[in-house]
């Protein structure tokens, strides 16, 4: 991937143009196809629905909505206060709501209207007759009520609101207005400038520093526009753009800024722009990519909880986290083509010593710290471990809920209704459940509601049974009931689950199978569902971490050391957002409407979100101690020592905490701009994720990371070697491409060299060597023959050379791609057939001819040997013909590169003899050559090149 990456790179910086106007021809049809959409109703725009499939609330809905529809749709509310020392029912107040009733009947979309003074229904009018409630039922949910129609209910309650005798309240609420739709403002600017501002000082380029910006805002645009699109296919929540937004722009900045931090660097060191420009895309890029997948990956395990608008929206975010990916590998060295050599910013200020440290050197920030930390491991590690469970404490307070009015800012008409509601008639009754089940074996309907109204009435909780009644055909009876609690509060929820306890009695006693249900029931579920979906989740991303970094690393316990941090940072988070929304502590420095529980998918997006980024800061900072280490080792001759590892920890970390500590401002300041003016939904989110990104990269990361690794020392590198031969590689930090160039002048004539291998070895999965230190040189046209008693050797040989099994070691470049890091092209350019593999076709010769075809003038084939001998007439003519194909083509003689191998030279030799490719001679030790050969000897396989 970095090779690819590499040519990627180098391709965008000299065509820079072609590529920026295709990202904003991209951007414009998209955009424009959503205007063109949204004007004509294609487009439906957020839909703020909650459902989850399964549970027992989304069946009583459904079952409202087949047999009681004036109940099964959203409702609203308008709450109307009297002054001090009036009532609700007299006159003049009375005579108001009569003509609010009146006027709020004739509003189109509306169903019902419930009459607080109607003997049939309870809790409408307070206690002490100041205040009354006028209950609105609508058909569908609250995303199916036209904007016309609200905009009537405001109307309507503001000219109430002017009748009302003066010190009378009025306000228009209900779960219609219960969720608002997060809008941007010019406090999330600020983030962005903050963010351009540290892009700046790490760059010490104004001209530089915007190379990320732009391109996370082209990426984020297009992002959110397609989001938008997809609204015309998905119901897709308000929250998901604002989330889209928050984490494309977080990490399409910290892609783009990588990218463009290590061409910066090169340039400084004399690396020529362009190439420049392609091995950052090649090594940095490499671990974006890398970085990408995690986030993609955590994100859309959010489906782990079965909930669709949380699956979609983990979706969406993976599209943007996606498209910034992209946007970074391919733009961003388009930008740097626009600036070729003009990067390297303003020179550092030289500082005047005293000539009496003149010749002690200067050590930076960075490594000042690392060395602090790592002279005292232990103290470091048990101060962050002990500082973080402290802070984790509130934590173990966190309750859950979805939103409703009550969180919405004290502006807020909704809010001030819901505020009304709870100061008159008690807290529950923003939040009303509803019972309902089939009744149509009953012989007596009312009847049968009164009892079981009875029945509910006595459960601890219930303040009060609104109503309790049948349908108008007797088939579906309905209990409304109010809770003593608010909607939000755990209690409420324990009362869904009493009333959810007492089925089966109900059941056995009455009949009736009563289902638990209303807005209030399914945002309990939807909480007591994610709750459910932490744990598996949490397994999830811990675990998959432990696979990805043992993979990268090679290591055991760094993986484990990584998971630990991830997990304490995570607890750090979950105990500052409880501090805040639950504690109250800071909560009006931040503008929170109102303390209680936090929006319910919180805890699964921040543990989704910050599992990515915190791999990202791992990566890039422990692949360079890694790197280091290698090094290091390498030049003792493989001697690993403990002072070794330290000085790897020590240098690795100062040459990546300039990046990752730009990179963690950035989007500390990106998602803090959210929490100040943010959504009600969207406010939790960005605390934690701030929290998160500031605790992991600064405490965990930059603090924890280099202690624990001093402490370990060397034992850090260790893996099994079991483990190591059977997992694969990722190359994320262009191990490839600084190997490409290294073997740049390898051959010496690169021009007349089909393939060549140097010290080339294979070795099977228990460790033992197949073969080794082959050397083997063929130019175009040439047949190299390799034999050997095992034929795992012959067939190892062979698809190293078609790039379909990586070598263990040495060099090999076929077509004059080096191989591993070009296997892409040589597995497409590379014919193999396999005529000794007992899981094929059953024709060997169907498969030549598949290895010979499409125009391929390199081919390898196994088991030449196997043939039989009218099979071997055939299997000759068909090389014979490829290569005159081939020869016509080109005009030139030879053109057809071919690498077989077998067990006996013998039945092979005859083969390649009558495809008329001379100088065929015998290759078994056995056997003396008849003509002198040209043949190299590796262990475990003979080899022969045969001129054509």
């Amino acid at each position: 991937m970095s090779t690819l990456l590499y040519s990627l790179g180098r391709w965008s910086y000299h065509h820079p143009w072609r590529v920026l106007v295709t990202w904003l021809l991209l951007l414009g049809v998209v955009g424009g196809t959503v205007g063109v959409g949204m004007a004509t109703g294609f487009v439906k725009g957020t839909d703020n629905s909650f459902t989850i499939p399964g549970t027992e609330a989304q069946e009583g809905i459904l079952l409202l909505d087949r047999t009681f529809p004036q109940a099964s749709g959203t409702s609203a509310q308008l709450v109307i206060v009297a002054p001090d020392g009036d009532r609700v029912d007299r006159r003049p107040v009375s005579t108001v709501i009569a003509d609010t009733i009146d006027r709020l009947e004739d509003v189109d979309g509306v169903l019902a209207v419930t009459d607080p003074f109607n003997e049939m229904v309870n809790g409408l009018v307070s206690d002490d007759a100041q205040a009354a409630i006028i209950r609105l039922q609508f058909d569908g949910q609250a995303t199916d009520v036209p904007a016309s129609t609200k905009a009537d209910l405001h109307e309507i309650a503001a000219e109430t609101r002017a009748a009302m005798p003066a010190g009378s309240h009025v306000a228009i609420g209900g779960d219609l207005f219960s969720t608002s739709v997060p809008a941007l403002s010019l406090i999330e600017a600020v983030g962005v400038l903050i963010a351009l501002f540290v892009l700046i000082v790490t760059f010490r380029s104004i001209a530089v520093a915007w190379f990320p910006l732009a391109s996370a805002l082209i990426g984020v645009g297009l992002a959110i526009t397609l989001i938008f699109l997809s609204t015309a296919f998905a119901s897709i929540s308000s929250t998901t753009p604002m989330l889209a937004i928050m984490l494309g722009l977080a990490v399409g900045i910290d892609y783009a800024l990588f990218i463009v931090a290590r061409h910066q660097d090169q340039v400084r060191e004399g690396v020529e722009p362009a190439e420049s420009a392609a091995r950052a895309t090649g090594t940095a890029g490499s671990a974006v990519l890398f970085a990408g997948v995690t986030v993609l990956i955590a994100l859309i395990g959010l489906s782990f909880a079965g909930i669709p608008f949380l699956t979609t929206m983990g979706i969406a975010a993976a599209v943007a986290v996606a498209i910034a990916v992209v946007v970074a590998v391919t733009l961003t060295p388009a930008l740097l083509g626009f600036a070729g050599g003009r990067v390297r910013g303003w020179p550092r200020r030289v500082r005047r010593v005293r000539p009496s440290r003149s010749n002690r050197p200067r050590r930076g920030f960075a490594e000042r710290w690392v060395t602090t930390v790592t002279r005292r491991p232990i103290v470091t590690t048990l101060s962050v471990i002990i500082g973080l469970g402290v802070v984790a404490i509130p934590a173990a307070s966190l309750h859950l809920a979805l939103p409703n009015a009550g969180v919405q800012p004290t502006s807020s008409e909704a809010r001030q209704s819901y505020d009304l509601v709870a100061e008159h008639f008690g807290p529950g009754a923003n939040g009303p459940l509803i019972m309902t089940g089939t009744i149509v074996t009953s012989t007596d309907p009312l009847g049968l509601m009164d009892d079981l109204k009875r029945e509910v009435e006595r459960i601890p909780g219930v303040k009060e049974v609104a109503l309790s009644t049948p349908n108008e055909t007797a088939d579906t009876g309905l209990i409304q009931i109010v809770p003593e609690t608010a909607p939000d509060d755990p209690a409420t929820a324990d009362l869904v689950r009493e009333l959810r306890a007492q089925h089966d009695r109900l059941l056995d006693e009455y009949g009736v199978d009563l289902k638990v249900t209303g807005f209030t029931a399914v945002g309990i579920d939807i909480s007591d569902r994610l709750a459910a979906a932490l744990l598996p989740f949490g397994i999830f991303v811990v675990g998959l971490s432990l696979v990805l970094l043992t993979i990268v690393f090679r290591s055991i316990w760094v993986p484990i050391k990584a998971a630990a941090g991830y997990l304490l940072s995570v607890a750090a988070s979950f105990g500052v957002v409880a501090a805040v929304f639950e504690w109250g502590w800071l909560a009006d420095v931040l503008h929170v409407a109102r303390t209680g529980p936090v929006i319910s998918f919180m805890p699964i997006i921040l543990m989704g979100v910050l599992f990515g980024l915190a791999m990202d800061y791992e990566v890039f900072l422990v692949s360079r101690m890694r790197e280091d280490f290698v090094h290091t080792r390498r030049a003792r001759d493989g001697r690993a020592e403990r002072a070794t590892a330290i000085a790897a920890v020590r240098s690795g970390f100062t040459a990546s905490a300039r990046v990752v500590t730009a990179a963690a401002v950035i989007m500390f300041a990106v998602f803090a701009a959210f929490v100040p003016e943010g959504d009600s939904s969207i406010k939790p989110i960005a605390l934690g994720l701030a929290v998160g990104i500031a605790v992991d990269a600064f405490l965990v990361r930059m603090t924890l990371v280099p202690a624990v690794m001093t402490l370990l020392g060397e034992k850090a590198w260790w893996m099994p070697r079991w483990l190591d031969r059977r997992l694969p590689h990722f190359d994320i930090e262009g191990e490839a491409v600084e190997r490409e160039l290294a073997l740049t002048n390898w051959p010496e004539d690169p021009d007349s060299v089909s393939v060549i291998g140097a010290d080339l070895a294979v070795e099977d999965e228990s460790g033992d060597a197949l073969f080794a230190d082959a050397d083997f040189r063929l130019s175009h046209g040439e047949t190299l023959l390799v034999t050997s008693p095992d034929a795992r050797a012959g067939r190892a040989f062979v698809l190293a050379v078609a790039a379909r099994l990586a070598p263990s070691a040495g060099r090999l470049r076929v077509g004059g791609h080096l191989l591993p890091g070009r296997s892409a092209w040589v597995r497409a350019h590379v014919g193999l057939a396999l005529l000794a593999d007992p899981e094929a076709s059953g024709d060997p010769l169907r498969e030549l001819r598949r290895a010979v075809a499409g125009g391929t003038r390199i081919v390898a084939i196994d088991g030449l040997d196997t043939l039989s001998g009218p099979e071997r007439d055939q299997a000759a003519a068909i090389l014979r013909d490829a290569e005159a194909r081939l020869s016509r083509r080109s005009g030139s003689e030879p053109a057809l590169t071919v690498v077989a191998s077998a067990r006996r030279d013998g039945p092979a030799l005859d083969i390649l003899a009558e495809a008329h490719r001379p100088g065929v001679t015998a290759l078994a030790p056995s056997r003396p050559p008849l003509d002198p050969p040209s043949s190299d000897h590796a262990t475990g396989i003979d080899t022969q090149v045969i001129s054509s």
